[in-house]
């Protein structure tokens, strides 16, 4: 069973953690503090995104976000990555004060080169976890002991979590981590996103109460089509003979 595979994940020791490098970083969604830590445990640079005075804070805002490069660099409508990170930068800069820590574990933590893999096994019928089993690999094999750790590093006494994973919640808990409450983060599903979410509620538990997951009515993306014409625009050679 899928969710043996992540209640069955036992705890790790804490990584040590130093700050390497920290600047100021303007965003579409509010100006925050980019820090970058080196740690004991991986050659990762894991990051934290910071708005406003967080230390030795209790119930601020915190999202612990795992890198995702197809949706958040290249655009990709297989899931709600982007949707989540940039949704999530929207709601601590409108609170004033949190942080986002980004770790650097692609693909729910078997890296990109197998997250590709995977979607070609789900371009070919399987679901998102199916395709991980397909591959080897544990339906989720993110862990969390490096976000701990950055937590402890700002002494954070206590936290309103965004998230609507449940096994994140526990896996912090046991960590020591004292959640006050859950945030949602629900992302409206697409016409490419929509049998993600709904093997993400169904097989992983995650809290996802979207009505357009059991329904037709999900948002139609219109994808650009290449045509002639277009193809002349977009190499500025229109009107050339």
């Amino acid at each position: 069973m899928d969710m043996l595979e992540f209640r069955h994940k036992k705890p790790q020791g804490i990584p040590r953690v130093t700050k390497y490098s920290e600047a100021h970083l303007p965003t579409h969604f509010g100006d925050f503090r980019v820090i970058v830590f080196h740690n004991d445990r991986d050659d990762k640079e894991h990051l934290a995104l910071v708005s406003g005075d967080i230390t030795d804070s209790r119930g601020i805002l915190v999202r612990v976000h795992s890198e995702c490069l197809t949706g958040e660099s290249l655009a990709s409508l297989r899931c709600d990555c982007a949707d989540q990170l940039h949704e999530s930068m929207r709601m601590i800069s409108k609170a004033g004060r949190g942080i986002i820590i980004y770790l650097r574990q692609e693909g729910r933590g078997i890296g990109l080169g197998n997250k590709v893999r995977a979607y070609d096994l789900q371009d070919n019928g399987m679901d998102t976890i199916d395709a991980n089993h397909q591959l080897g690999f544990g339906a989720d094999e993110r862990k969390y002991e490096m976000a701990v750790a950055i937590l402890k590093y700002f002494n954070i006494k206590s936290l309103l979590l965004i998230t609507n994973n449940p096994e994140k919640i526990k896996d912090l808990k046991e960590h020591g981590i004292e959640i006050i409450q859950r945030v949602p983060i629900e992302i409206e599903p697409n016409e490419y996103s929509r049998d993600y979410l709904r093997t993400k509620r169904d097989k992983a538990g995650h809290l996802l109460n979207h009505v357009n997951l059991d329904s037709m009515n999900v948002k139609l993306v219109d994808l650009p089509v290449s045509t002639p014409d277009n193809d002349k625009k977009d190499r500025g050679d229109e009107g050339i003979s």
